[in-house]
């Protein structure tokens, strides 16, 4: 048997929903079963809005030996930094780079997973400043501090918001169907951005080296993917969603009246031209989208059928299935053992009927596809919710 493969990964915004759970992906033993592959991680958070609670569950879930925290919740790590967090804003480049530095010595980083950014829609239109400041400027950060340090693999966390309103609601959104045109808010154009960033610089390299006889320009291996609409949490019960303040989203708002914390659900809209009149989305188990990452490092590395290696590469991470609203809130009243009180309120300003992934090219070209389907969204998520009423807190 072949020696075992030791990677490092980077992972920003690694302490928030969909971050963590992507940890406990990175260190599951199966890749190490299926892949040879064992993935030690360092985590960047500015802790604006997550907390490093969510790192001890991921360390406890793993089997990881003795992780600890400092006591100001600067740094911490277990035994055998499998897991090391250290706090840090991703556009404060000194402290981002320090990072870098440190870690150089014991070989750098193999890739990074860039989660980390604001991402309330409703917010973005308020503070949009703010929002292209964080986002754009993280990215930025990041992207001068891996090539310095000759890092050239990433994978960056998009969102389905890059469509916009599409030209057939009914039609499930491919990778090639147009993007940022008629995106509705400031949260989706950042992510637009960014992919335009991502695009422009991987195309540098070829130039760099064709038109400027620059031989030490690397190709990039870059994989953007755009989420739809992620939902549930750990089987464990043990991790999960934790907004702060109101939920933005659906499913941690219905969760929270389901366990009493709010009186009722309102239903935006019920007179949209689908079988119940409310609208319609592609819901993603947590775990699934986690696995996607896991899945687009593996393809970025070589590590199956086709390449994505020196690449770019774009992939929708959905199930293909839409659910209405009400069949979510339904089915959260299943989870629960009882109906989900519910209003209906007027529509509002652009939502849309119908949003639902073809998530062909993910399967074809990266051998992922979802495997959890509705009731094990609305499951997990009420274990997460009863176990942990009130979040990390």
């Amino acid at each position: 048997m072949s020696s075992l493969i030791h990677k490092r990964i980077l992972v920003t915004g690694g302490c928030g929903y969909i971050g963590s759970h992507t940890l406990v992906a990175l260190l599951d033993p199966s890749n190490v079963a299926n892949t040879n592959t064992q993935y030690s991680i360092v985590v960047v958070d500015n802790l604006v809005n997550s907390s490093h609670e969510s790192l001890k569950r991921v360390a406890a879930i793993s089997s990881l030996d003795n992780f600890t925290m400092k006591d100001d919740g600067s740094a911490g790590q277990d035994a055998n930094e499998r897991l090391v967090f250290r706090k840090v804003d991703c556009c404060d480049k000194a402290g981002f780079g320090a990072v870098f530095e440190e870690f150089a010595s014991k070989g750098g980083f193999d890739a990074a997973v860039h989660f980390a950014g604001l991402k309330a829609v409703g917010e973005s239109k308020l503070i949009p400043l703010k929002y292209y400041e964080d986002n754009l400027g993280a990215t930025l950060t990041l992207l001068n501090l891996m090539e310095e340090y000759g890092c050239r693999t990433i994978v960056f966390s998009s969102s389905a918001t890059v469509y916009g309103i599409a030209k057939d609601e009914k039609a499930k959104l491919k990778e090639t169907d147009e993007v940022g045109v008629t995106i509705t808010n400031c949260y989706g154009r950042t992510k637009f951005m960014i992919e335009q960033i991502l695009n422009d610089f991987h195309g540098s390299q070829a130039l760099l080296r064709e038109k400027a006889k620059n031989d030490e320009a690397k190709d990039w291996s870059v994989g953007i993917l755009r989420y739809f609409n992620p939902v549930g949490a750990h089987p464990s019960g043990t991790m999960g969603e934790d907004p702060r303040g109101v939920p933005n989203n659906l499913m941690p708002f219905v969760a929270q009246v389901a366990v009493g914390r709010r009186p009722h659900v309102t239903i935006f809209g019920n007179d949209y031209d689908t079988p119940d009149g409310t609208g319609v989305r592609d819901y993603l188990h947590v775990m699934d989208l986690a696995d996607g990452h896991v899945a687009a490092l593996r393809y970025m590395d070589g590590g199956n059928k086709n390449n994505g290696t020196g690449k770019l590469n774009v992939f929708n991470l959905g199930t293909g299935i839409g659910y209405s609203v009400l069949d979510m809130v339904e089915a959260m009243g299943k989870a629960c053992g009882k109906p989900i009180p519910y209003v209906l309120g007027p529509r509002r300003p652009g939502d849309v009927t119908i949003y639902v992934a073809d998530p062909s090219r993910a399967k074809e070209e990266m051998g992922w596809s979802a495997k959890f389907g509705l009731d094990d969204m609305c499951n997990d998520l009420w274990k997460w919710q009863t176990q942990n009423p009130n979040g990390y807190e």
